[in-house]
């Protein structure tokens, strides 16, 4: 290894998460912390309440568990904690994240549900009634952003159908929460689950589960899993000031809490979600004249998180090329996750301006003519 890697970014990651990271996020995690000090659970408490209070006014009826490892493993932990042996789950699944818990499910034993859709479209929710005239179904999952294509399923039209029929709520905001507004509360959301290094951009290391109080308290003896035991995470939390009941990521939740300190100072969700959203239609807009085509068609929702792109009609493209390319510009961006489309995807979020998706079109524009 190259013994003066410089620290500072060498480039700008335009992808949904890692993301890049202010400079202050960075720095805080050169301190080391103790798991058991109780400045440390302070801090821990003091994030839980943020997130509560970014997620609804109702703060009184909601309570916020933080649980290590990606955000999949915050997923994992809400199918396998909430959701009862003779349970059965309705998924919607339109893109890689839906057909991911999916297969958690699966993996769990738990009676399931599919309703799948081709990842360039959003559920019918004619669909959605039909299969909830299924008594047996307790549960229903969806993702809010699917970061597949960056359609954004309208979860408040869904989240109707689902409580008018009794059923237990749950949202995947992993790559929304942060950066889109919402009132968890309005929406009768009864689970919620997001990741540190998202929307609110901070760095990989843990995830977090929003949830009603009653909820969470329902979980208690369900669980299918020590680690990711998602009531006695919470409980502990609860009973013992913040405090993890396995080693916990400390750098991380660090860079976190002054990730939180940015988003506030920014203006709240609303003004990055402007921001976000001024950075995505720079982008369509920009790369349409460099003769990209939107894979989403007009009329589907499309988030400000990340936008995908066909390849160009041309014989010689190569998408490792672009990649290579950019990347030596300083810009890094991710590959196609559609299942039968050659596309290639661009996300907005992170410490990324729209002077910065200026400079990113220039480039993309000086390879396209060499």
């Amino acid at each position: 290894m190259n013994a003066h890697i410089e620290l500072e970014n060498k480039y700008l990651l335009l992808t949904p998460g890692p993301l890049s990271t202010s400079p202050a996020v960075r720095r805080v995690m050169q301190r080391d912390w103790c798991t058991w000090d109780k400045e440390y659970n302070n801090l821990v408490q003091d994030i839980r309440q943020r997130l509560v209070a970014l997620a609804t006014t109702q703060i009184e009826l909601y309570s916020a568990v933080l649980m290590q490892g990606s955000g999949s493993f915050s997923v994992e932990a809400v199918l396998g904690s909430a959701i009862p042996k003779d349970g059965k789950i309705l998924i919607i699944n339109n893109g890689a994240y839906g057909a991911r818990m999916v297969q958690m499910a699966r993996c769990l034993n738990i009676d399931v549900v599919e309703l799948a859709y081709p990842e360039t479209q959003i559920p019918d929710l004619t669909d959605i009634e039909a299969a909830l005239a299924d008594a047996g179904i307790t549960h229903v999952a969806c993702v809010h952003c699917e970061t597949t294509t960056g359609l954004l399923n309208p979860i408040q039209d869904i989240g109707r159908i689902v409580k008018a029929t009794g059923k237990v709520w749950i949202v995947d905001a992993m790559s929304s929460f942060g950066g889109v507004p919402m009132d968890i509360a309005e929406l009768d959301i009864d689970f919620l689950i997001s990741s540190a290094n998202k929307c609110i951009q901070g760095v990989p290391g843990f995830g977090f589960i929003l949830a009603k109080r009653e909820q969470l308290q329902a979980c208690k003896g369900l669980a299918r899993s020590v680690s990711l035991n998602l009531y006695d995470q919470w409980n502990t939390m609860e009973q013992h000031n913040g405090k993890w009941r396995f080693t916990s990521p400390t750098h991380v939740v660090r860079a976190f809490y002054q990730a939180l300190l940015e988003l506030e100072q920014e203006g709240g969700v609303a003004a990055r979600y402007q921001r976000y959203f001024n950075n995505q239609q720079c982008l369509a807009q920009g790369m349409q004249k460099l003769g990209f085509e939107l894979v989403l068609d007009a009329g589907i929702p499309q988030s400000p998180i990340i936008t995908t792109f066909m390849y160009p009609d041309e014989a010689e493209f190569s998408f490792q090329n672009l990649y290579d390319n950019l990347k030596q510009a300083g810009f890094v961006i991710y590959p196609g996750k559609v299942t039968d489309l050659n596309c290639f995807r661009i996300g907005n979020i992170g410490e990324v301006y729209p002077e910065d998706i200026e400079r990113l079109l220039s480039a993309i524009s000086a390879y396209r003519q060499p």
